[in-house]
């Protein structure tokens, strides 16, 4: 009776190896005929029955019984399986229509945030502009304190900053690559810094804890503020189209004196009012002035021989303005029902 039970339960750990390997339903139906058919394995226990001790056969029985159905249950479940899997010829053939033209596989393109970025690079490079970068990780001299911003400084108070240490931290705009440049080379300069900034701020539509600026400035003789006005607005006009107004409003920054925030005729109501600029009719898209003489002396430059402008703008703000996007944080999420309209 020991044997029998064995050799019973060695039978059905086969069938269930055997199983696992297969992949194909002809296969399958092979297997099937091994272990169920007429001369199978598991058949041949019931079979056998007659040769054991009268008293064993209803124990014995009841078991062999318990395997079979077992393993005919496993047997239904893996054809199903497989039918899933391997559809019979007669629909495959059903499912293809050979006279259809074929499918073309999606192609991924550029994220809106580069695809503005480079063509802000493009308008600049061709007014004269080369391109510029530094470290995303910055010290606070470069950040704040060659750009005016003494220790106590309200101003710093504008930019949460992330700090490594007391000294490092993520740079929270692209104007340290300013003084980088200014240090190493003489003017006349003409350069625009692209690049991703860092700020703490609270994550909602309006603002995000990381994004992309540039940066711009001109460094020569007898520069003027007339020169800024007429590089940033043949900017807006070449980015929105010659029909939108542009305007400029007294303002502040550290580093330029004196300063303006450049703001557009709302692309949405072309000026007349609507949600998206607060039924102002303007909105803003960018921040410069001249650059204060106080950054000059920080570099070494005279301040009585030179004089410059500086511009920086944040892309995903223009982004926006440009395909009328009201969430900043689309940018980030990577969805591609999103991305795929760009």
């Amino acid at each position: 009776m020991k044997k029998y039970q064995e050799d019973l339960e060695k039978a059905r750990k086969e069938v269930f190896e055997e199983l696992a390997k297969v992949d194909k339903i002809k296969n399958l139906e092979e297997l099937k005929i091994k272990y169920l058919g007429r001369k199978g394995i598991i058949t041949s226990f019931l079979k056998n029955l007659k040769e054991v001790p009268t008293e064993s056969r209803p124990t014995l029985g009841k078991l062999a019984n318990q395997v079979k159905d077992q393993v005919e249950a496993i047997f239904k479940k893996r054809i199903k399986e497989l039918k899933i899997r391997e559809p019979s010829e007669e629909k495959r053939i059903e499912l293809l229509d050979y006279t259809l033209p074929g499918r073309r596989g999606w192609q991924g393109k550029l994220h809106p945030i580069t695809q503005i970025s480079e063509k802000i690079i493009g308008i600049f490079y061709g007014m004269g502009f080369e391109v510029a970068k530094g470290p995303d990780v910055e010290t606070d001299y470069y950040n704040f304190g060659a750009l005016n911003f003494p220790k106590d400084h309200p101003a710093r108070d504008m930019q949460d900053t992330f700090y490594i240490h007391d000294d490092l931290l993520l740079r929270t705009h692209t104007s340290p690559v300013q003084i980088r440049v200014m240090e190493k080379r003489r003017p006349p300069l003409k350069i625009i810094a692209p690049g991703r900034c860092y700020r703490h701020e609270a994550i909602n539509a309006r603002s995000y804890c990381t994004f992309h600026q540039v940066e711009g400035f001109y460094v020569d003789t007898d520069v003027t503020f007339a020169d800024l006005k007429g590089v940033l607005s043949a900017f807006v006009w070449e980015l929105f189209g010659k029909e939108i107004a542009v305007r400029f409003r007294g303002s502040f920054f550290p580093f330029t004196e004196p300063s303006a925030e450049m703001d557009i005729a709302c692309v949405n109501c072309k000026g007349k009012g609507c949600g998206l600029c607060k039924y102002r009719g303007w909105l803003e898209i960018l921040g410069a002035g001249m650059i204060d003489p106080e950054v000059f002396k920080n570099v070494g430059y005279d301040p009585e021989v030179y004089t410059g402008y500086a511009f920086g703008m944040g892309v995903e703000r223009i982004t926006m303005l440009k395909y009328g996007i009201d969430d900043i944080r689309l940018f980030y999420e990577n969805d591609l029902r999103f991305l795929r309209q760009f």
